[in-house]
């Protein structure tokens, strides 16, 4: 009875969706799961209630995640529960475990080989041994190369066929990089070290060929969980089935819309191939969200709404189960330090409003944009913490081009700009304003220098002004000292510690958080999506990427974009990942931002979305048409020769010009939109209540396969002398 009670009592409070979850039977079960969703509710409460029904034992199970945070909190979850014996590991500490248990057997008696904590010595190392200098940047591309190419199960002599296929951005020549993969087996064999793939390997290896291993492995590990299949990568796909054994009983729990790390190996091919890898197989969509307001998750849909691809086919569309919040809010702005100014700005109004500063975000693409906003919070006092990377000014680059910097003063002469006097100091730490070289972390580099560069640009456009006198001024152009100082000056400033403050974070070591208030900064075309991203898969990634920081906010959402990088500089468009946005809840004061330049331009826009590709619209004739001027037509000719007919009898009746009844561009929109209602004519830019009054009646009957000569008699309209 008391067991009895005991599985009654997990099932209490899930939703139907997730008793489902719950309650499916034995073998393959696949539960996908949408941010804030309670996704980790429902798996751990599917291995409670199979455990205190008596169907499994917990020690039977093991739970794979990909994180050691993940793990402790299921692990915590299930004691809660009443269930104790589940293995709840990553895949990295199952592996280790096991090989290091199964070591004596299966090296006669050896030791386990020590394991590599990182492979950048050994990859200098290999690199320099096939003629190859690099800096540690640059070895950490090599290395993160390898590791996609051991976690993808390809050899050194696979390796340029491999990345041709995957369209990879190799750090240097495929063949190059080929050699120094084999260096670095040959060097880590001779040195008699392991990495952690080899450790993966080593597990797969030891239950694939020896039996005995096998058989102890598969009677202790019955029943299995994977937490982030989405994530899984060839060799942690092969453990898997290594453990299972041609066994089926097999729970996996993923989002393909949060595919984010396919850079490294990840692949959702397996989540979105499962249902046809199981035929058997139960299927669970989990849409109901808890974490977020209606008003953010309606934006998240209609974020991912637009996705194409394999991960498109999973999509799902959540449905918002905490009271209504605040519509989220779109800013636009006219450089990059008045929209930081106005994020630190509002998040001081946050904080003496009430929020905590540790349940506020900033979220950027890359580490490189966290500068800025680290200026403008400690400007506004407010404390921060930057999450999964180091504070811009303890940057090993920064602090080396610090040091050229100062060095620099006492050799570039003091009339040299001080943009070009700092491109020239930097050319001692290898930094060129060329092309950003390949490779992740030689290009966050590149970023990071580069960002040291718009500092001085934008330093450079505030003069300083000497007093000459009570009547008359002159401006003096700031000199490479006096900028080296305020470097420093702010590196002082943002190396206070704090415990409790407003997170920084890229939106990749974002993922899995969630906070009250999130800034998305930084959205516009070529930051996200990024430039680098060249095919449409990578695209599509970049739009999942802006879809996991939207989900990441319980309540208060801002977006936001520079029309400019730095005061006076080119243009850029918004992200076209950002949808149309409803206005119609209203949004709250708007955000204010300091600049050196004049006071910049902030209004709240409407967002319009082109229907063909999604990019958001700005050109007054592409808001119109609601397609980008490159996307394709779907005009219908017909209409659209009668339209321009009945234009011309109306403006000549009226003795106007024809575009004072409709521009062309309005009549191609006509033509191409085919509105068949009122208010699908008024939603066209440039049609308003007066023209809708004076022509709608009219356009309708065309749309809708009138005759000119059915709604436009001789004289239709008289107007007034």
């Amino acid at each position: 009875m008391a067991v009895h009670s005991d599985a009654e009592r997990v099932l209490a409070g899930l939703d139907p969706e997730q008793r489902g979850a719950v309650t499916a039977p034995a073998g393959p079960v696949c539960i996908l799961a949408g941010a804030g969703t309670g996704k980790t509710r429902a798996v751990t409460s599917r291995i409670a209630h199979r455990a205190l029904t008596g169907e499994i034992s917990g020690r039977h199970v093991l739970a794979v995640t990909f994180t050691a945070r993940a793990a402790a909190e299921m692990r915590s979850r299930l004691t809660q529960l009443g269930v104790s014996g589940v293995q709840a590991r990553t895949f990295h500490a199952a592996a280790l475990r096991q090989v290091r248990y199964f070591a004596p057997r299966l090296l006669d008696g050896r030791a386990m080989p020590e394991l590599l904590d990182s492979k950048v010595r050994l990859v200098t190392l290999a690199a320099a041994r096939v003629g190859l200098r690099t800096d540690r940047a640059a070895a950490r591309d090599l290395a993160g190369e390898i590791e996609w190419a051991k976690s993808s199960l390809v050899e050194p002599g696979e390796y340029m066929v491999a990345a041709a296929k995957a369209l990879r951005d190799t750090p240097h020549e495929p063949a190059k990089v080929a050699e120094v993969f084999a260096a670095y087996e040959k060097i880590k064999r001779g040195n008699g070290v392991i990495d952690f793939e080899d450790m993966l390997r080593a597990a797969v290896w030891g239950i694939e060929e020896h039996a005995d291993v096998a058989e102890q492995v598969r009677a202790q590990y019955r029943h299995f969980v994977v937490d982030e299949y989405q994530d899984v990568n060839p060799l942690q796909q092969r453990l898997l089935e290594a453990w299972l054994g041609g066994r089926n009983d097999l729970t996996v729990v993923g989002d393909a819309s949060q595919t984010i790390y396919s850079f490294t190996g990840a692949t959702s091919s397996y989540l979105v191939d499962f249902p046809r890898r199981h035929r058997d197989a139960v299927v669970v969509r989990l849409v109901r969200d808890y974490r977020s307001t209606p008003q953010v998750v309606g934006l998240a849909n209609a974020v991912i709404s637009q996705a194409r691809g394999a991960e498109a086919r999973l999509r799902l569309e959540l449905s918002g189960q905490r009271p209504p919040g605040p519509e989220p809010e779109l800013r636009i702005f006219t450089d990059e330090p008045a929209e930081a100014n106005a994020v630190a700005a509002r998040a001081r109004a946050l904080i003496d409003a009430g929020t905590p500063a540790r349940e506020i975000a900033v979220l950027f693409r890359t580490n490189a944009q966290s500068e800025a906003y680290e200026k403008a919070l400690t400007e506004a006092e407010v404390p921060y913490v930057v999450q999964g990377a180091e504070r811009f000014f303890e940057r090993a680059e920064v602090r080396q081009a610090m040091v050229a910097l100062r060095a620099a003063t006492r050799s570039i002469p003091g009339e040299t700009p001080l943009p070009a006097a700092v491109v020239e100091a930097l050319a001692a730490v290898g930094w060129s304003p060329e092309t950003p070289p390949a490779g992740g972390a030689a290009r966050e580099r590149w970023e990071a220098l580069a960002a040291l560069v718009q500092l001085a640009e934008e330093y450079a456009a505030t003069p300083t002004v000497l007093p000459i006198g009570e009547a008359a001024t002159v401006e003096r152009a700031v000199t490479l000292a006096e900028f080296t100082d305020e470097l420093h000056r702010r590196a002082s400033q943002q190396h206070v510690p704090t415990l409790d403050g407003v997170t920084l974070a890229s939106l990749h070591s974002a993922k899995g958080l969630e906070w009250d208030a999130v800034f998305l900064v930084g959205l516009s075309e070529g930051t996200l999506p990024t430039t680098y991203a060249k095919t449409a898969e990578q695209v599509e990634e970049e739009r999942r990427l802006l879809y996991v920081g939207v989900t990441r906010a319980r309540e208060w959402l801002w977006l936001s974009y520079a029309v400019a990088r730095s005061p006076g500089g080119r243009a850029r468009r918004p992200s076209r990942f950002l949808p149309q946005l409803d206005r119609s809840g209203g949004g709250g004061e708007r955000a204010r931002g300091t600049s050196t330049t004049p006071r910049p331009e902030r209004r709240r826009t409407q967002i319009v979305s082109c229907r063909i590709c999604g990019a958001t619209l700005l050109a007054g004739p592409e808001r119109k048409l609601g397609r980008c001027a490159t996307c394709p037509s779907d005009i219908d000719e017909e209409l659209h020769e009668r339209l321009c007919e009945w234009r011309r009898r109306v403006a000549g009746d009226q003795r106007v010009p024809a575009y004072v009844v409709f521009t062309d561009a309005t009549l191609t929109a006509l033509a191409e939109r085919r509105p068949g209602r009122p208010e699908d004519l008024i939603a066209i830019a440039g049609i308003g209540p007066r023209k809708l009054g004076l022509y709608g009646e009219s356009v309708l009957a065309l749309v809708g396969g009138a005759a000119v000569d059915d709604v436009c008699p001789e004289k239709t309209f008289e107007i007034e002398p």
